[in-house]
């Protein structure tokens, strides 16, 4: 039988069930052929770990979908006794519909108002437009932009998604490179931020690129805080540069209570709760459960980390 371990082991009761119906055998590290790493923000307790060299292991399963935080420690660059590097595997599209749901509700909020009218105090005048038939671009052409799409053809919206392959997807009008950004940015009515974290794409919407953006156009982030410039998006709100911003992820994070972010009319702030974990463990239980089959069948593994791309 296949043996698997779960590191580290604190109140992860779950993952141990998800080991055994996936088809494995619960082991030590020693012992173990894969194992399913708990703590997404420990991942230097994951570098320690692999030098004691398991000699048996091949494959790491990490719980989220950004893996920036175990990039900088360089663990992916560890080796098996062999000398081969492990096959990694991560939370990769296992949030998707959460967060894309989240992006679609904060921005029909913006659009529509929904965050002012919230606040009144008093009855207040008509306000807002319509995401029907709006142009929507999307940075990033992974899950949550899959998702997003999907949820967004009711809306007959013109959609663009900007990413690295520039491979086709269902139901968008145009995949572009991320080249193209500058050019678009005067023609969409919403930028959805759905991307990877990589040196390429931290501050990928700055100064530059909100100045370009229409006067009503809103910015929605779900992918990482540093993919927008803070200090920039502050200056664009406060001036009514653009309509306004929806931010499920900030920089810095958590962000701080005397932030200028919290104090302006036309922003949606979420603390990072596009994925929560009463809706994600069952999404990650049943990624666990797939892979380790697969794992055990020797067929791909969903989810796997692109060690150059980082990713």
């Amino acid at each position: 039988m296949t043996k698997i371990a779960v590191c580290p082991g604190i109140k992860t009761s779950w993952v141990h069930d998800a080991v055994v119906e996936g088809g494995g055998q619960l082991c030590d590290i020693a012992e173990a052929q894969g194992l399913v790493w708990t703590d997404a923000r420990n991942p230097n307790a994951l570098v320690d770990l692999l030098a004691t060299n398991p000699r048996n292991l091949e494959w790491i399963q990490v719980p989220f979908a950004g893996v920036e935080n175990f990039l900088q420690t360089g663990v992916f660059d560890a080796r098996q006794g062999s000398g081969a590097r492990y096959l990694w595997t991560c939370g990769k599209g296992v949030y998707a519909e959460p967060v894309a749901e989240l992006a679609l509700a904060v921005l029909l909020a913006g659009f529509r108002n929904v965050h002012r009218y919230a606040q009144a105090t008093s009855w207040q005048g008509p306000a807002g437009r319509n995401l029907q038939n709006a142009h929507v671009l999307i940075l990033g052409g992974g899950g949550i932009a899959e998702s997003l799409v999907r949820m967004l053809a009711p809306f007959d919206c013109t959609i663009t998604v900007l990413r690295k392959s520039g491979a086709s997807m269902a139901g968008v009008d145009h995949v572009l490179g991320l080249e193209s950004l500058d050019e678009l940015l005067p023609q969409v009515d919403a930028v959805v931020v759905a991307l990877s974290l990589t040196p390429e794409t931290e501050n990928v919407i700055g100064a530059p690129q909100l100045s370009l953006m229409k006067g009503d156009a809103w910015v929605i982030n779900v992918g990482r805080g540093r993919h927008i410039d803070t200090d920039a998006l502050v200056a664009a709100l406060r001036a009514n540069e653009i309509g306004g911003a929806g931010m499920d992820v900030t920089d810095p994070e958590p962000l701080p209570d005397d932030h200028p972010l919290w104090h302006l009319e036309n922003v949606i702030i979420t603390p990072h709760i596009g994925n929560t974990p009463e809706m994600g463990i069952p999404l990650l239980r049943a990624r666990i459960v797939t892979n380790i089959r697969r794992f055990i069948a020797g067929e791909p593994l969903i989810g796997p980390i692109d060690l150059d791309s980082g990713y």
